[in-house]
């Protein structure tokens, strides 16, 4: 059976994206688990080589080929000359090129052409510019799937987080919180950790006030009107689940030793413990899609892109997450 073929978006050009996906284009050991296919600009790629002092690809492919080849390789998309922008800088052209590589990937995928999406980071402020009103990865394969649920999840060796809420301001937050919105999340949450861990999955749920609301005295009694419906009800379809929890208790090391996932009512929550534990080596993944896509969970870096400094273990991490969940 062939290697499973993975379609590695390059990210935004200005950003660290292209030095790691010469990295991973250079790396024996992800070769041997599978094919990854990075879409991007070769002279992107050969310019930031030749910055960075990293090998430059050694195979490059048109569309035709993805299906027979099985060596890393490049599929040139040549959407933006180095002349439109700087490395380091935020640029509207960047922004754009970046949606578009997201794009195709997401057409080869739905395709069938590859067996997954990983994606290194793109940029906010960049897509804004650009005029493409998403604010990140997870909103826009969301929406070009047509996935009729979906959300973010964190994963590493430590800790494993999944969102309600993510790139909302916190003022929104309350009122996005529904006890449907919350189980759907603990379905997709369940249903990835079933196939990731192969038992069920133990699930903890974050509350969303101080203290998970101290029985009503801090918030608007969410905690008893939501996030409590909501673990009642995964209960009772079979989920091993326990909360409300405290946010500032959820992710002490004996809980986290015991626990497959937490479910977290908005970003931070999550991404800020993820972040300080498992910087380097967590995974972005959406669950719920049609297809399957795995991220860096990293942005695009761009105090130190093109200088041969950034850790590429992270989009490593994530190919090889995302040929086990193609399986």
């Amino acid at each position: 059976m062939s290697r499973k073929k993975i379609a590695v978006t390059m990210g935004d050009p200005a950003g660290v994206g292209p030095e790691i996906c010469l990295d991973l284009l250079a790396n024996a050991e992800i070769a041997e688990t599978c094919t990854p296919i990075v879409l991007g600009d070769l002279a992107v790629l050969m310019a930031c080589a030749d910055q960075t002092g990293k090998p430059v690809p050694e195979s490059v492919i048109v569309e035709d080929q993805i299906s027979t080849t099985d060596r890393p390789s490049v599929l040139d998309l040549a959407r933006i000359p180095m002349t439109e922008f700087q490395p380091g800088e935020v640029n509207r052209a960047t922004g754009q090129a970046g949606y578009d590589f997201i794009i195709r990937a997401i057409q080869l995928a739905l395709s069938g052409t590859v067996d997954g999406v990983a994606t290194a980071p793109i940029n906010k402020e960049a897509l804004r510019s650009a005029g493409i009103p998403h604010p990140g990865h997870t909103e826009i394969f969301a929406e070009e799937t047509k996935a009729d649920r979906a959300c973010m999840m964190l994963t590493s060796d430590v800790l494993t987080c999944s969102f309600v809420t993510v790139h909302v301001g916190y003022h929104e937050v309350p009122d996005l919180l529904t006890v449907d919105r919350i189980c759907e999340v603990i379905d997709l949450t369940r249903d990835a950790m079933r196939r990731i861990r192969g038992h069920e999955p133990k699930l903890v749920v974050c509350g969303l006030n101080p203290h998970a609301g101290e029985h009503g005295l801090f918030g608007n009694r969410e905690e008893e009107m939501i996030i409590e419906p909501a673990i009642e009800k995964a209960r009772a379809a079979g989920a091993e689940i326990e909360g409300p929890i405290p946010p500032d208790t959820v992710f002490l090391e004996w809980r986290r030793a015991e626990t497959d996932a937490v479910i977290c009512m908005y970003h931070d929550q999550g991404h800020i413990p993820l972040k300080a534990l498992a910087f380097d080596r967590a995974i972005n993944t959406t669950l719920g899609l049609p297809i399957v896509r795995t991220s860096v969970d990293h942005g695009t870096a761009l105090d130190i892109a093109w200088q041969g400094k950034a850790n590429p273990r992270s989009l490593f991490e994530a190919v090889q997450l995302a040929a086990r969940l193609a399986d």
